[in-house]
């Protein structure tokens, strides 16, 4: 129902910075929460930041270890939400995933669409 398409992943320097697009289609924007993920080789996919839309009022949340580094926003007129990485970290090596969640008390519901999946490579 719901289709993402991911782009911006690189290869870039410590230090550096990248911004990761993820262009949504197929149902309201609005109402989904969206959020992007990041999995490395050996790790546990996690959790980067999410970003959800009440009235006119986004709220964000981060994880611990890109705060104040990583800030996410979205266009809900462009059905896109954005990622942009700053003062990258080799530990920040990971496949990054956009993915857009929605859930229903009545009547029970659960949407969870998944991206790609962009490589973000942090090297010298």
């Amino acid at each position: 129902q719901v289709q993402l398409v991911e782009s911006g992943g690189g290869l870039v320097q410590p230090g550096g910075s990248l911004r990761l697009s993820c262009a949504t289609s197929g149902s309201i924007f609005s109402l989904y929460v969206m959020g992007w993920y990041r999995q490395a080789p050996g790790k546990q996919r996690e959790l980067v930041a999410t970003i959800a839309t009440r009235g006119s009022t986004n709220y964000a949340n981060y994880a611990d270890s890109v705060k104040g580094r990583f800030t996410i926003s979205r266009d809900n007129a462009k059905n896109t939400v954005y990622l942009q990485m700053n003062s990258l970290k080799p530990e920040d090596t990971a496949v990054y995933y956009c993915n857009a969640h929605r859930s229903t008390v009545v009547p029970p519901r659960e949407d969870n669409f998944w991206g790609q999946g962009t490589q973000v490579t942090v090297s010298s």
